[in-house]
């Protein structure tokens, strides 16, 4: 279906006045361009910045005289769990949750969450399902359950609320605003969702659709903004499952451009004002019914939340977006894996198609990866295909996200107060989503002193240097080196990626050189 043909449906049902966008707005758009070195702004904002050099030893210019290297940290080979990385298990996509018996969708999701690939968990649920009424969320048995095994297994929880999806047969949108709304018919297709659904979209700039919107974000950000089980939320947009598009079909069900892109950045910069601690994960869909993602993407790095993406093998523009976004910006890739079924393995020049997208994942530096069998959620699948596939899988564990340590450690003493150099390192894929901020401190907490490295850092496959002040009447042996990341304003724990740690993931100072 061509844009036109998609107008005069639309005005034909009464609901698109067609009006051309005007030669300013198409100026004013942002157009597509490369990400790397592109200027997205400044970084976040961080306190008690530490000093990064130079750490010069000799010379009248020395900026570090008197050092000498006191201890080295090894790699850990484990997977690492820290907030902003990991594995991400399903339990809810957008056709529900796992099938169950009747009384055995608490034992279903339990398998999941306690699943040992995942190191956090995700539901995706439609408007309908999390609110019947005006004014207030009624949730449904599987979130409650979901929440409740997060809790009991100290698993975090990323959340996304669609407005529209292909795959149900009614509207998202619930009951009480279906009959307020106009809806704009797209057709048919084969090519997404339920085959022979007629595919409506709800009319996103109508006053009474935004009001609700709003209401329901406002809703939302009440109960979970800065909750201590949520580890993001991805915006929820325009189109299919929120992503910024209805493909296949062509064209949008606005007046105009105009109305699509203002409309778009209204959402977002509502969903932006409300969630002030948790951060926010939009699609990279490029722009396929001209509704602002450009814009709207652009918006989202400013602001300093994330991206996501809802499969691997896409198109230039989300490779490009993906890896090279600026450093402090996470990102999370969404696939769907084979449930281990041999007519499900698809195997591609000798390789199963799963392991390529596995490959292909670590390509774009993501902080997170879906454990997800499309729309066939158990554990049961997920374990079938690693008992047969191991590797990929393991190997993207152990190296997804950030793994930060300090690989050189140097004592300096001099006339002034005695402090350690920190050769900082990142073994994973990922920049830092945020700041890294690192402190000294004793086994009995009597002091901390410490600071913050810039945003993002340190980076895969380089060194940052920073230096730590020690108190003067401490032994710089025995103390313990203690890590968090800030995020939004909000600091979470970091366990180093290194061997030898204490219980609480910081790591004793000694000499071993």
């Amino acid at each position: 279906m061509d844009r036109r043909s998609f107008i005069k449906r639309g005005e034909a049902l009464g609901l698109i006045p067609f009006l051309p966008a005007g030669i300013y707005f198409k100026e004013q758009r942002i157009k597509p361009h490369n990400w790397d070195g592109y200027d997205f702004g400044p970084p976040p904002s961080i306190t008690d910045r530490l000093e990064q050099g130079p750490f010069s030893s000799y010379g009248s210019d020395a900026t570090a005289t008197g050092n000498y290297i006191v201890m080295a940290t090894s790699p850990s080979r484990e997977p690492i769990s820290n907030f902003g990385m990991g594995m991400v298990t399903y339990l809810c996509d957008e056709v529900g949750p796992p099938k169950a018996p009747d009384g055995e969708l608490y034992n279903e999701l339990e398998a999941l969450v306690k699943y040992g690939l995942g190191d956090k968990l995700y539901l995706r649920v439609d408007w309908r399902d999390i609110q019947n009424r005006k004014g207030r969320l009624e949730f449904p048995e599987h979130w409650k359950m979901s929440f409740d095994l997060a809790r009991q297994y100290n698993k975090r929880v990323g959340i996304r609320i669609q407005l529209m999806s292909p795959v149900i047969s009614d509207h998202s949108v619930p009951n009480f605003l279906q009959d307020k709304i106009p809806f704009v018919k797209l057709g048919k297709t084969d090519q997404i969702g339920i085959p022979g659904k007629v595919h409506y979209s709800p009319r996103f700039d109508d006053p009474n659709f935004i009001s609700a919107f709003k209401e329901l974000d406002d809703l939302l950000a009440d109960e979970y903004n800065g909750h201590d089980l949520i580890e993001y939320v991805d915006t929820y947009m325009y189109g299919f499952w929120g992503e910024g598009h209805s493909w296949p079909f062509v064209g949008n069900p606005f007046p105009d451009d105009k109305t699509a892109e203002e409309t778009s950045i209204l959402m977002f910069e509502h969903q932006a004002k409300n969630w002030t601690k948790t951060p926010l994960l939009t699609n990279t869909q490029p722009d396929y019914n001209n509704v602002g993602n450009s814009e709207v993407l652009d918006k989202t790095i400013r602001s300093h939340n994330w991206l996501r993406t809802d499969t691997i093998f896409i198109e230039p523009e989300q490779v490009d977006a993906l890896s090279n976004r600026p450093p402090w910006v996470g990102a999370t890739i969404e696939n769907g894996f084979s449930n281990g079924k041999p007519d499900r393995i698809r195997m591609i020049d000798g390789t199963p198609r799963t392991e390529m997208i596995i490959q292909h994942i670590k390509d774009v530096s993501p902080n997170y990866c879906s454990l997800w069998n499309w729309h066939d959620l158990s554990s049961s699948n997920l374990k079938r295909y690693f008992d047969q596939y191991p590797n990929e899988i393991d190997r993207l564990r152990k190296c997804i996200g950030y793994r930060v340590r300090p690989s050189w450690i140097w004592f300096c003493e001099n006339d002034e107060h005695p402090y350690l150099i920190l050769g900082m390192v990142n073994d994973g894929i990922s920049g830092v989503p945020g700041a890294l901020r690192i402190y000294l401190t004793d086994k009995e907490k009597t002091f901390k002193t410490g600071g913050s490295l810039d945003p993002g850092y340190p980076l895969p496959g380089k060194v940052r240097q920073v230096k730590i002040p020690v108190p003067k009447n401490k032994d710089w042996q025995g103390l313990r080196l203690k890590a968090e990341i800030e995020v939004k304003g909000v600091r979470y724990p970091v366990i180093w990626a290194c061997t030898s740690l204490n219980k609480d993931g910081s790591l004793s100072l000694k000499k071993n050189l």
